[in-house]
């Protein structure tokens, strides 16, 4: 794959970003591609490894198991329309996934040991950018109709790859999306900063002329009853997220200032896009702003509170701060606990690690001014489970005009879709489903299937990616008794 002596000749190059000051004014993609001749020598640097780690799915690398190596190699020799290709075959939406994915293929590359992987996310952004500009990027429509209709319910990446999918199989799809436009959290809960939604557009453009039929505005379980939709349809997927935040119940959280991150970042995305105005953004303009949460999320926090202005941006982590570096031989190829640093923690935020929030403090007017801290620590008990205790005397107050719990989600809203109809719920409450067998991401009722975060919980949008498909084989398989959908 790639030149034989690639990864020993030529030194790893990445994509660069556009000077802090300069992308701090704006909520436009700060990323600079690498040039053509750039990425066939990265291409080049990918091994022939015996066994591609980057792409072994869900034991590590790759859930989507993008055939990373060939593709790889089809960039380096210049032959991008094969390498859109094989880069299509198991992705559905490689310009996403090359823009937000943290890149777990990257760590389970076998030069990764070396601290020194190919540049895998770099070179799959590339390949679907190129493929687009130059009108490789066209509908793939159904020979054969079904006559078979599905409802998918939920238009983030689960809910477009089921979609596309089942309509490349010719049934005829509904997709249907709460919210005014399509994208699911890649449309309003990921910044434009970091993705760009006319990528979503030029997406859903394909899916259309595919015959993806879009129904926005549309709330299953409160617009329309759950249960029409079994009435309608000969297969229904829910391929919802999981949206119910974790909460902080200390006292003083229903202050005016205290929002649930996704909240704060979703009246900023509208606004950036158009849907309303400026009037309904929770402004963090010469505020002091606390984040409580250190993962993408309460980075996407930072990042638009820089933006708006704010006075300053602290980041609250409950947990110890990370090694610098990982212990190869312990971990590779699996995803490592290490130090990492996104663009919008660089961008200026201070960062504290095993910190607990105890008291949100308010003003005469029901305001939030301070945040009230202590510091912990971690320890294991004699069955070696991990217990938090706080460090006595070291409680401290932050300064705080906005708060935003940035905790992640415990598991899809049940009110609403899912009581009406019903479904069995799993012990952490996502809809119960397998992915194996021959009953894959069936529900408990009857031609009901479920796939993505409101199935197996947060999660990233690769395995999104990955559920949409798999669950999109196992309705075709049900409806036709066969399939020819890939898994």
């Amino acid at each position: 794959m790639g030149k034989p002596t690639g990864f020993k000749e030529y030194p790893r190059q990445e994509r660069h970003y556009a000077p802090v000051e300069e992308r701090l004014v704006h909520f436009h993609e700060f990323v600079i591609p690498l040039k053509e001749e750039e990425l066939k020598t990265q291409g080049a640097r990918c091994m022939d490894c015996g066994i591609p780690f980057c792409h072994d799915g869900p034991n590590g690398g790759c859930p989507v198991n993008n055939l990373i190596p060939d593709w790889n190699d089809q960039v380096y020799h210049g032959d991008w329309e094969a390498a859109l290709d094989t880069l299509h075959s198991t992705n559905n939406f490689p310009e996403v996934t090359g823009k937000i994915c943290p890149a777990p293929c990257q760590e389970s590359c076998t030069l990764n040991i070396n601290d020194n992987s190919v540049t895998i996310k770099t070179i799959e952004c590339a390949i679907i950018d190129k493929g687009f500009e130059e009108g490789r990027v066209k509908p793939v429509i159904a020979e054969h109709k079904t006559g078979k209709k599905v409802a998918v319910v939920g238009s983030g990446p689960a809910g477009m790859a089921a979609a596309q999918q089942l309509v490349r199989a010719g049934h005829e799809v509904v997709l249907f999306e709460k919210e005014p436009r399509i994208g699911g959290l890649m449309r309003f809960g990921i910044p434009d900063f970091k993705l760009d939604k006319k990528l979503l557009d030029r997406r859903m453009e394909q899916m259309a002329a595919e015959g993806v039929e879009f129904k926005t505005d549309t709330h299953i379980g409160v617009d329309i009853p759950a249960k029409d939709l079994l009435k309608d349809f000969d297969a229904v997927a829910l391929t919802g997220g999981s949206e119910k935040p974790r909460d902080l119940p200390i006292p003083g959280r229903d202050l005016n200032g205290v929002y649930y991150a996704m909240d704060f970042l979703k009246a900023n995305t509208k606004w950036v896009q158009g849907v309303h105005g400026e009037d309904q953004v929770i402004s963090a303009k010469d505020k002091h702003v606390v984040v409580i949460g250190g993962g993408d999320t309460g980075s996407d926090c930072i990042g638009t509170s820089t933006r708006h202005g704010a006075s300053s941006v602290t980041q609250l982590e409950i947990m110890p701060k990370p090694p610098e570096k990982e212990d190869k031989g312990l971990v590779w190829p699996d995803w490592p606990n290490k130090m990492r640093t996104s663009t919008s923690q660089e961008e200026g935020a201070e960062r504290m690690f095993s910190v607990a929030t105890k008291e949100f403090i308010g003003d005469e007017n029901g305001n939030l001014k301070a945040i009230k801290c202590i510091k912990v620590e971690w320890s294991q008990d004699e069955n070696g489970q991990w217990q938090m205790n706080d460090v006595a005397g070291s409680e401290f107050e932050l300064k705080a005009d906005i708060a935003t719990l940035a905790m992640g989600f415990v598991h899809p809203v049940h009110e609403g879709m899912l009581e009406e109809l019903g479904v069995e719920l799993d012990e952490r409450g996502n809809v119960k489903g397998d992915t194996e067998g021959k009953d894959a991401y069936f529900t408990s009722m009857d031609k009901v299937f479920a796939a993505g975060d409101m199935r197996r919980g947060q999660s990233l949008v690769v395995w999104a990616i990955r559920e949409g498909r798999q669950c999109a084989h196992s309705i075709d398989q049900y409806l036709m008794g066969y399939t020819s959908l890939p898994r």
